[in-house]
């Protein structure tokens, strides 16, 4: 498969202009095509017949837009500096107009010469700022809002320049032209500046790379090298006040990590050996060498920042009707202008200059930006909210899907309880317990259940120098774990099912016969309480889905107030009944990311409440990355009021145009409030979006 390519690209200012380059990507047969104008990021995968990158970017210049390459020089002619030019010679037009009307005459204002001399620069900027986006954009087949107010603002400078040539003042509306343009400009500005803030989450992530770091020769010298030196398996040396270069595990050291910044859990984790470390956490206290195991895009850090980034590329439902009235939207007022100006000239005995007025007034007062914004910006500022939080969501669609889970199933080992499980006791049935120990520490090496992994932890110090090395063991999910030595005998650790009592069992048997049976114990999170309470509030309904025995899963669900359970089920039984429960209601499945990733793929939301591996990353639509449960009524909640914010700009977005434009037609509005208010109408949709940013949530 072709690999994709990804290109930035100035120039884009709403989702009719990302529209606009993916229907062109898309009609020269590229795959993958994804266009965020908030990020201004253009990525898509090169078909079989490949396409030469200088035909693709041409045709995005074409369109009206410029791709950035390493070498180009910063544009001269920045939105900034086009705002501030027109500024300059609107002030006196709009100035001497306001006079004007309040009955103060300024004679030298009276020049309709000067008048055009001092809108031409003006016109200049908007013609060639909003015809070129105007006219790319019909030619893209979705038009977009600048075509509204090209039309408008030329319709009014072609009519003042006829009423120069024939020196009648009724024509002249050389104010209302500059006008409208620089007020435009500056809700472009605006827009811009607020867009900026509703993607910080992706520059917070991004400033938290680690640009150098500290490799350990074979030799024992310590040598500095750049990121993108640092390789797999190499070892660094990260001291006390250091960033962890890259994802890894420790090989010495003892140190105290802040990982806030990444998983939003505010205590300092402790880490020794063995212990995965994630890119970018910062050292506290102590000083460790660690072996990189994974770098660039494979990290961490990286797949939270590619997540944040591609997050309203899977749009919430909600918007796609918001999408089509935006694809129409232009040509439709097109349509409702031309007719505004026909009945009030022809129907209403109207002057043509007010039916002209009027109709200017529909297209320039009408905001189809708003409708494209709506969605994205909440998206964006909800998915790096909870980014800030340790919380990963995979799309627009998973935050507005999330937002109506009615069940959430728990698997109870690792999640609703701690998984650090302890031995209570071991009953051995053979002479050579120092063989049963070291074959039971052997074995679960070989399964990352957090059973096992807590085994081997116990059984460490109980092996005594015993080899068994000549085992080939294997895992079967759900099962245990099998194993063959090389005179034939096998090996086996699973559920142990013949006693009744309260706690865990494990049997290991060497061909098929009892060899020590182990009795387990494991405790509540101390979250877990709260996080079940706080669902039930909420109208959500807890279920318990576990492997388990049925008295220690009876047991957990009734210390958390849960009624409905299942315990004793083989991953094939944990699919069909999440299938169930799925097919009632939306069903969220809650689960460590390796061992239940069949599950959380067939739930309507799989959570993965992880030690942010990433297995755990990939198999889930959320991942809780500091695998802490009192997270996941954070991520239901932001969740809850990002969908509300996209619902209340669709709303404001809606609303504005139904009322807006019938008050332009009936010629309650001029020209200039209209345009006041037309770009005022995207800054309230993105302040919103931006509000979502510091409300007090949970």
């Amino acid at each position: 498969m072709n690999p994709i390519i990804e290109l930035q690209v100035e120039g884009m200012d709403c989702n009719n202009c990302a529209m606009s380059i993916t229907r062109f990507l898309e009609r020269k047969g590229l795959q993958d095509v994804y266009v965020n104008f908030q990020t201004k990021e253009v990525r898509f995968r090169q078909s079989e017949q490949l396409l030469a990158m200088e035909n693709i970017k041409a045709g995005i210049h074409k369109l009206g837009y410029t791709v950035v390459e390493a070498e180009t020089p910063k544009p001269f002619w920045t939105l900034e500096r086009k705002l501030l030019l027109s500024a300059i010679f609107t002030t006196p037009l709009l100035l001497g107009h306001l006079l004007m009307s309040v009955g103060v005459h300024i004679g030298l204002m009276h020049n309709y010469w000067l008048q055009f001399l001092l809108c031409l620069p003006v016109f200049l900027i908007g013609l060639f700022h909003f015809g070129r986006s105007a006219w790319s954009s019909v030619r893209g087949g979705v038009p977009n809002m600048d075509v509204l107010i090209f039309v408008g603002s030329t319709a009014a400078f072609v009519y003042s320049l006829i009423g120069t040539f024939l020196n009648e003042h009724n024509y002249v509306l050389y104010e209302t032209s500059a006008t409208i343009i620089t007020l435009v400009l500056l809700g472009n500005w605006f827009e811009k500046r607020a867009v900026q803030q509703t993607t910080t989450a992706i520059g917070e992530l991004t400033k938290l790379q680690v640009e150098k770091a500290k490799r350990i020769m074979p030799s024992g010298t310590i040598v500095i090298i750049n990121r993108d030196e640092i390789k797999v398996g190499d070892i660094l040396q990260v001291n006390e006040g250091d960033k962890i270069p890259a994802d890894g595990v420790v090989i010495s050291g003892n140190v105290s990590i802040d990982e806030s910044m990444l998983t939003g859990e505010s205590v300092p984790i402790e880490k020794g050996l063995n212990d995965n470390l994630i890119g970018a956490s910062l050292v506290q206290s102590g000083n460790l060498q660690m072996r990189v195991t994974a770098i660039g895009k494979d990290t961490v850090l990286n797949q939270m920042i590619e997540l944040v980034k591609t997050a309203q590329q899977d749009k919430p439902d909600i918007q796609r009707l918001a999408d089509k009235i935006s694809a129409i939207f232009v040509p439709v007022v097109l349509g409702i202008s031309v007719l505004t100006f026909i009945i009030a000239y022809f129907g209403f005995d109207l002057t043509f200059q007010k039916a002209l007025m009027n109709a200017i007034a529909v297209l320039v007062i009408s905001c189809p930006c708003a409708m494209g914004l709506a969605t994205p910006t909440a998206v964006m500022v909800g998915v790096g909210r909870l980014a800030r939080n340790g919380i990963l969501v995979k799309g627009g669609q998973t935050v507005e899907i999330f937002s109506n889970i009615k069940n959430i199933v728990f698997d109870k080992t690792g999640t609703l309880t701690t998984g650090e499980f302890k031995i209570k006791n071991i009953e051995y049935h053979t002479q050579n317990e120092a063989l049963a120990n070291a074959l039971i520490y052997k074995l679960e090496q070989h399964s990352s259940h957090p059973i096992a992994q807590s085994l081997v932890r116990e059984m460490a110090s109980r092996v005594n120098g015993v080899n068994v090395d000549d085992l080939i063991a294997e895992e079967r999910k759900g099962v245990g774990v099998f194993a063959k030595d090389s005179q034939n005998n096998t090996y086996q650790i699973t559920a142990h099912r013949s006693q009744s009592a309260g706690s865990q069992y494990l049997a290991l048997l060497k061909n098929d016969a009892l060899v020590a049976q182990i009795e387990l114990t494991d405790t509540l999170k101390p979250e877990a309480l709260s996080t079940i309470q706080f669902l039930q509030k909420a109208g959500i309904q807890p279920i318990i889905l576990s492997g388990d025995k049925q008295e220690r899963t009876e047991s957990v669900a009734e210390q958390l107030g849960i009624k409905e359970f299942y315990a004793e089920k083989l991953p094939e039984e944990k699919l069909f009944i999440i299938e169930n429960l799925t097919r009632e209601n939306p069903t969220a499945m809650v689960g460590d990311g390796i061992n239940d990733a069949a599950a959380l793929t067939k739930a309507t939301i799989g959570i993965s409440l992880s030690n942010a591996s990433q297995a755990a990353i990939q198999s889930a639509q959320i991942v809780l990355l500091n695998g802490n449960l009192s997270h996941l009524p954070k991520a239901i909640a932001i969740s809850k009021h990002t969908v509300l914010t996209i619902k209340q700009n669709l709303f404001w977005a809606f609303a504005y145009n139904i009322v807006a434009i019938p008050v332009a037609a009936f010629g309650f509005l001029n020209p200039i409030w209209g345009a006041l208010f037309m770009a005022l109408s995207d800054v309230v949709v993105i302040g919103n979006s931006i509000r979502l940013k510091r409300k007090k949530i949970v």
